[in-house]
């Protein structure tokens, strides 16, 4: 049997070899896991805050957290599956303390992981009339995916925006796997609902 690790058993042994250094006092150690995952991390929370400001505080609050936290940080998980947790907690914490709740943006994919761009759901061809319905739909997809309670829209986010497994959801949201499966399941069903009726319109009768 081939030994050889992959990528990202490499990745994860690396993570920890700098998380052991930085729990050991060394700081230059936590700064390049900053650099390695600042970007990852904004690019999630750009998915719950709007303001390209407020998305830059709330990562460098994450990280702040995260160093202050660091020697809690056991390896049980991957090092960036217990920093995403940190930094939703800490966006989610933010907007409640705003009185706002997350909003999203962007594409989903299946269940096979395949992309579902909204704006494929309707036909190729250039025409104003179907310029407008992507509009639509890309539109009912963000209204849908906002009215989701927070537990079905963090899901979602963390399986169809950042492509994360079922397992590394489980540990972020601390929850059962099929409990990830079932909020995820709810959350489809409920932009499809949303999407019927604009399919219907455009003769594309496509199941989300």
């Amino acid at each position: 049997m081939d030994s050889t690790p992959t990528p990202a058993q490499t990745a994860r042994d690396a993570d920890q070899l700098l998380v052991e250094k930085a729990q050991a006092g060394d700081k230059r150690a936590f700064e390049l896991l900053v650099v390695k995952y600042q970007r990852r991390i904004a690019r999630l929370l750009s998915r719950l805050i709007r303001d390209p400001a407020e998305i830059e505080d709330v990562t460098q609050e994450a990280f702040i957290k995260a160093y202050r936290a660091l020697g809690n940080f056991r390896g049980e998980s991957a090092f960036y599956t217990w920093l995403y947790r940190i930094a939703l907690n800490t966006a989610k914490n933010h907007l409640v303390a705003q009185g706002r709740r997350p909003r999203l943006a962007g594409d989903v994919a299946d269940e096979d992981g395949e992309s579902l761009d909204a704006a494929a759901l309707i036909p190729d061809y250039h025409t104003p009339e179907t310029e407008l319905a992507n509009r639509q739909i890309v539109s009912t997809v963000n209204d849908a995916v906002a009215e989701l309670p927070e537990e079905l829209r963090t899901a979602i986010t963390l399986r169809e925006m950042e492509g994360l497994s079922y397992e590394d959801i489980a540990t972020m949201m601390d929850c059962p796997i099929g409990t990830v499966r079932s909020r995820i399941f709810r959350a489809r069903e409920a932009i499809a609902a949303k999407l019927r009726p604009l399919l219907s319109v455009v003769g594309r009768d496509k199941r989300w």
